[in-house]
């Protein structure tokens, strides 16, 4: 694995535990990743702004005639929270992980999976690896994918969130998990790997 960088060094070495030496390391696939919720997120938010704009117009007077050219300005200020949310589910949403994958940090250890986001505040999440019941892949080596770890034994911080759910798959939870991450193939096979060697360990005990 080739050395880390100042900046993940920086970001991970206070997740570290005494001992404890990373074997693989990464940032998320700067570029906009599709992922499978998407085929219902993406016509819902085109639904909730477009008729968002639509009211907003006609509280506006764009499609009145004659001498009242428009609606009570109250309905003009309640419309405005909406028109704001159905811009940043089109697009807004894209913009902002955009911003939060600069600043997330993923590793395995010898001892754990651990993800690392430095956005408003510090969040971390991490698992042991001894203690990863299911690896669950999604994606393949042609494009970036998501490794989700289905944990048994957990750590984190106390700065964890549960974020916008689908709406901001980037953010960190309670689980750790690599997401938009490349070489998806070969991280899965490490982890796998560490995991069978941990769980010989004990058997061999």
């Amino acid at each position: 694995m080739p050395p880390l960088n100042q900046e993940s060094w920086s970001a991970l070495q206070p997740a570290l535990n005494s001992g404890e030496s990373v074997v693989w390391s990464g940032q998320p696939n700067a570029r906009i990743v599709f992922h499978k919720e998407d085929v219902f997120l993406i016509p819902f938010s085109l639904l909730w702004g477009g008729f968002a704009i639509f009211w907003e117009a006609g509280v506006l007077g764009a499609f009145w005639t004659g001498s009242h050219s428009h609606a009570p300005f109250f309905f003009a200020l309640w419309g405005i929270p909406f028109v704001v949310i159905g811009q940043y589910l089109i697009w807004g949403r894209f913009c902002y992980a955009a911003w939060l994958k600069k600043r997330t940090y993923y590793a395995v250890t010898n001892r754990r999976v651990i993800t690392v986001q430095n956005s408003w505040k510090p969040h971390m999440a991490s698992a042991y690896i001894d203690a990863l019941p299911t690896l669950i892949k999604e994606g393949s080596s042609e494009g970036a994918g998501t490794l989700r770890f289905s944990q048994g034994r957990a750590v984190r911080n106390g700065f964890s969130q549960s974020g916008w759910g689908p709406w901001n798959s980037v953010s960190v939870g309670d689980s750790p998990a690599f997401i938009d991450i490349d070489n998806i193939d070969s991280v899965y096979q490490l982890v796998s790997d560490l995991r069978e060697k941990s769980k010989s360990g004990k058997t061999a005990l």
